[in-house]
């Protein structure tokens, strides 16, 4: 099955696995089937008793730049479209349900038995922070960037990461700003456990995956589980119940419609430039260095 996989690298160095986001020319956007590929190779990991660790990473310049919408979202026709036309409550189907929806699917790294490592690069926006924030633990590069652009239009929180990884104050303001952060800003808002320079990301990562399979499974498993357990009891869940019910009506408002028209008329980029110029980011700011890029195979 890993051999048929087309927008993911799955691979397995002895206790360790890789998952590689692999679209590296569209900075790893996510287009069906990615979000389905994720899944199923965090259950290969699952069911591989060799095992113990997973590291997931984005091939190319980026690790992920969020969903790929520069086609009016036409590539998800199937579960979000009748006749031609965006449908609410098609979406309401797919998004709400435990085996269809985005969510579920990201959420596969937090349900896995087996710790995540992601490994954060480049671009790492909207629907790419939700699915690195699901792993276990985060290391960014020092230049990469992190944030949830849809805060300003045409989405909302759905896998609530941000909220529960962040206290109060930084939650609610990088909720109604959306801003973009480095991976040292992020450090140090405590939204990642760590950030280094480019140069030493996946060292860094993988050193800490050679430590961690060093502990019994079994260890592992429970420790994961416990603390999982706790963010669940605060509530997580139905956060994300929430957050994806919003999500979807916020694509469906006057202002979202006129921000798809004019990315259909006038390109995507136009779009975005128009939503982050008061804010001086993503697109009208610092970026990431584009020559800080990840091979598909693992450097170790």
């Amino acid at each position: 099955m890993a051999d048929q996989f087309e927008t993911i690298v799955y691979a397995t160095d002895g206790p360790v696995a890789t998952i590689t986001l692999n679209r590296p020319d569209e900075l790893n956007t996510i287009v069906p089937p990615m979000p389905d590929e994720i899944e199923a190779a965090v259950n290969l990991a699952a069911r591989d008793r060799a095992v113990k660790v997973i590291v997931l990473r984005g091939a190319g310049r980026a690790f992920c730049a969020g969903f790929d919408f520069g086609d009016g979202f036409h590539q998800w026709d199937e579960v979000l479209y009748t006749d031609g036309k965006w449908d609410p409550g098609k979406e309401l189907v797919t998004n709400s349900s435990p085996t269809l929806g985005f969510v579920p699917k990201f959420m596969s790294l937090w349900h896995s038995p087996k710790p995540v490592i992601a490994a954060v690069h480049g671009w790492c926006v909207g629907g790419g922070s939700e699915l690195a924030l699901c792993a276990d633990i985060v290391v960014m590069s020092e230049d990469a960037r992190i944030g949830t652009p849809y805060s300003r239009m045409w989405g909302c929180h759905l896998a609530g990461m941000w909220i529960y990884r962040l206290g109060l104050a930084h939650a609610k303001e990088l909720a109604l700003t959306g801003r973009a952060l480095s991976g040292v800003e992020a450090k140090a808002l405590g939204l990642v456990n760590d950030a280094v320079p480019f140069e030493r990301l996946e060292e860094t990562v993988f050193a800490l995956a050679d430590r961690l399979v060093t502990i019994p499974q079994s260890q592992l498993t429970a420790m994961k589980t416990v603390v999982n357990q706790a963010y669940m009891n605060m509530g997580l869940g139905s956060t994300q119940l929430l957050g994806t019910m919003l999500d979807g009506m916020l694509r469906n408002t006057p202002d979202a419609l006129e921000f798809i028209r004019l990315a259909e008329q006038e390109g995507a980029s136009a779009a975005v430039a128009r939503r982050d110029a008061p804010f001086g980011d993503y697109s009208q700011g610092e970026r990431p260095n584009p020559e800080n890029v990840l091979d598909v195979q693992p450097r170790r």
